[in-house]
């Protein structure tokens, strides 16, 4: 009987059907096939049809694929295709033209008509995933520059639809992804600059600020992978063309890294490939001429670029994709270990979402924390909000953790759980509410309720749609002014609990969640609290002990409510300890405590059943002490 190996290294045998289907879906190591990386145009300096190719996994010179509509140079400089078509776009041919041609990767032949541009463009940053390829900014002319963004469908065939604009009219920068992002590396403003700026495919709109390359760099090439991309080569520093190439991971935010070099010394206008596992570099600029070298290195590998072998003919600013590039999911294998937090794939979504995350909290900092809620242990550090935190908010889907409010900036920030690192803006949080805010959320939607305003306690409510960049929006307001509330939820109802109007309430609200308006009232607290916490199965919401108005203050009463109907509190049972400020997380059986102040920070966390009545257990430690912070899972009771 044949062997089976369920691993790309270990793929020897024949792979067996549920071996497939486990490695497609838990641990990324389904071997996927050679990958074809495609030079499209590009200037000897005369401009080009060629269209030629390599197999990116081996080493070699490259063979003729066929010819462009038009011999032109100046396309779209990025990772413009799906697994099976590529797309060139714009150019020069003497003139700039809004064309758009493709090809079936896979095959060979001649490119054929796709629509049209919003304009007539070249020299364009190109990103795509396997459904949207993104456009822009642009050049629009010799000298014009354009903030202009446009999408297209890569499936289809059909016109550049607008997608948003830039941060400033900006031309001469390539693109490079992975399925959720584009990144834009450099090019020239007014003069050259080193930003890196990102856009989300899924959500339309404008760049966001990413961080710097190490100088001011345009007509560089970039490739990427699904967690890490490259900007190589280009005219850089505003003084002559380089052979430096610098990386960041594209789930982050931060400056360019040192990678090393390309294999040419002062090579720009190169052409970026790559598959899951090699960045390539074709062609480019060597101050004077052009090259016919391809060189390539491992993503995972910080050393100089070696040789790959040679184009068909020496160019510059040519357009290139593959079938494989960062942008496209499916099959890539992923070095788990590195990104995500479980070391592997997660599961994600109501009733198997496992990560719980907590952030800020024990004074303004900028800590994100995570468990895994099935197990016990101790926290780990999952990475860094841009800003330093305490009382505010957070929501999540399965995907996307969101934190935000007003406490010491006016600031909304993501992180993806599926991948360690620091936050990501996601927009400003518009409301009045300054901190102090309660949280709940369904699949789409997240909620921060109330809080302190400028000079007084709130009633507004203000919503996000959690994987839509943007600001939040008014939704409503509660029955009772009031910041130091908690917020739970199931897929249906939001509920506010308790809180300061300064003095410790004990009103409890809700809301539909998929609708906007006013709170009604739910019931009553046992007891008047503020700075509480909460969890909430489908069925039940408990709320964390908090500060009462009556001496010690501090209380470690539990309380709890059937979600469906309304109706006051029933005693739940207690914590270990008096705790005011603590934060709780869930999936949709366990709630779980974490720190909180006695009076001063704490460490522990703890947990409960939701469905049966008791006192906490002990689930392990946090890494740091932190109260007044706040939490949310990817597998809580509001994701149906």
């Amino acid at each position: 009987m044949s062997e089976s190996y369920p691993r790309r290294d270990q793929a020897r045998g024949i792979w067996k059907i549920n071996d497939i289907t486990k490695n497609k879906k838990e641990l990324g190591t389904y071997p996927s096939g050679a990958t074809r990386g495609v030079v499209c145009g590009g200037n000897t300096p005369s401009k080009l049809d060629t269209i030629q190719f390599i197999t990116i996994e081996t080493t070699g010179n490259a063979a003729d694929f066929g010819d462009l509509t038009v011999a032109k140079t100046y396309p779209a400089m990025g990772q413009v295709s799906s697994f099976t078509r590529g797309v060139i776009a714009g150019g020069l041919t003497p003139s700039y033209v809004n064309s758009i041609d493709y090809v079936q990767i896979l095959s060979t032949g001649n490119a054929a008509d796709f629509g049209d541009l919003i304009n007539n463009t070249g020299f364009m940053a190109g990103n795509s995933n396997n459904i949207r390829c993104v456009f822009g900014p642009r050049r629009l002319s010799p000298g014009g520059a354009s903030n202009v963004l446009g999408f297209i469908n890569t499936a289809t065939l059909g016109d550049e639809t607008d997608f948003g604009d830039a941060t400033a009219n900006r031309r001469n920068m390539p693109g490079a992804s992975n399925n959720t992002r584009g990144l834009i590396f450099g090019g020239e403003e007014s003069s050259t600059v080193n930003k890196i700026e990102f856009l989300e495919f899924a959500s339309g709109g404008g760049t966001t600020d990413f961080g710097d390359l190490g100088g001011v760099c345009q007509d560089s090439g970039a490739t990427a992978n699904n967690t890490r991309a490259m900007n190589m080569g280009g005219y850089y520093g505003g003084s002559a063309y380089n052979n430096i190439i610098e990386y960041v991971e594209i789930n982050s935010l931060g400056n360019a890294v040192d990678f090393g070099d390309l294999s040419i010394a002062k090579k720009g206008s190169t052409t970026g490939l790559g598959n899951k596992v090699r960045a390539v570099s074709a062609g480019g600029f060597t101050d004077p001429g052009v090259s016919n070298v391809i060189d390539f290195n491992n993503f995972a590998t910080r050393s100089n670029f070696s040789d790959f072998g040679d184009l068909t003919v020496a160019l510059q600013q040519a357009g290139g994709f593959s079938n494989q590039h960062g942008g496209l999911q499916e099959f890539q294998p992923r070095a788990p270990e590195l990104y995500s937090p479980t070391g592997r794939p997660i599961a994600s979504g109501g009733g198997v979402g496992d990560i719980g995350m907590y952030h800020g909290g024990g004074g303004a900092n900028t800590n994100i924390d995570f468990i895994q809620m099935s197990t016990l242990g101790n926290s780990t550090q999952f990475g860094d909000l841009q800003t330093g935190t305490q009382y505010t908010g957070s929501c999540a889907d399965a995907t996307r953790y969101v934190a935000g409010g007003k406490e010491t900036a006016n600031f909304i920030e993501y992180v993806t759980f599926a991948t360690k690192g620091n936050a990501s803006n996601f927009g400003d949080f518009a409301g009045n509410n300054e901190r102090g805010n309660g949280s709940s959320n369904n699949n789409t939607r997240g909620i921060f309720q109330g809080g302190y305003g400028p000079s007084s306690f709130i009633n507004e409510c203000a919503y996000i749609t959690i994987q839509t960049i943007g600001n939040s929006t008014d939704f409503g307001d509660l029955t009772v002014a009031r910041g130091s509330c908690t917020g739970t939820s199931n897929s249906t109802r939001g509920l506010a609990m308790g809180g300061a109007t300064p003095t410790a309430t004990n009103v409890v609200d809700y809301c539909t969640i998929a609708s906007t308006g006013n709170y009604i009232d739910f019931g009553d607290l046992t007891t008047g609290c503020k700075e509480l916490g909460s969890c909430a199965s489908p069925t039940r919401a408990v709320k964390f002990g908090g500060r009462t108005e009556s001496s010690p203050n501090n209380t470690n009463e539990m309380d709890y409510f059937t979600i469906a109907s309304t109706g006051n509190a029933t005693d739940f049972g207690d914590m270990a300890a008096a705790t005011r400020g603590a934060s709780g997380v869930n999936n949709q059986t366990r709630g779980i405590s974490m720190g909180g102040k006695t009076p001063s920070n704490i460490n522990t966390i703890q947990y409960i059943t939701i469905a049966s009545t008791g006192n906490t257990t002990d689930f392990g430690d946090m890494y740091r002490s932190a109260g007044d912070g706040s939490s949310k899972s990817n597998g809580h009771s509001g994701l149906s």
